[in-house]
């Protein structure tokens, strides 16, 4: 039998210490916290402060559903998004961009491996 995973409230769950963001371009932390894995997916809450960083999604699908904060997300082809509470994104396997995160913004996220 496997075991269900579950967070009374993921806006309010206290994350572990925050860690500096290694693809941050304005030295920002974040703080993340799995809540269930198998062998291709993980699923959690994902916290990180203002400034800039890059993302690519190589090897993954991502799928965020943003709790509090905002943010400006611009694809490499350009397509930009603005992020807020209760905003639905995917990234999809092969997505890189660009993350500014205007006020502290908290997600929950799932990653799905892709068969490469």
């Amino acid at each position: 039998m496997t075991s269900l995973a579950h967070l009374a409230s993921a806006p309010d769950v206290r994350l572990p210490a925050a860690q500096p963001k290694p693809t941050s371009l304005t030295g920002q932390s974040e703080a993340a916290l799995e809540v269930w894995s198998d062998e291709r997916t993980e699923t959690g809450i994902w916290e990180c402060e203002p400034g800039s960083f890059t993302a690519v999604r190589d090897g993954f699908h991502e799928i965020c559903q943003i709790l509090a904060g905002r943010a400006t997300l611009t694809g490499e082809d350009g397509q930009v998004v603005e992020l807020a509470p209760g905003s639905t994104v995917v990234l999809p396997d092969g997505w890189s961009g660009t993350w500014d995160v205007h006020e502290t913004i908290r997600k929950t996220y799932v990653t799905i491996r892709t068969a490469r």
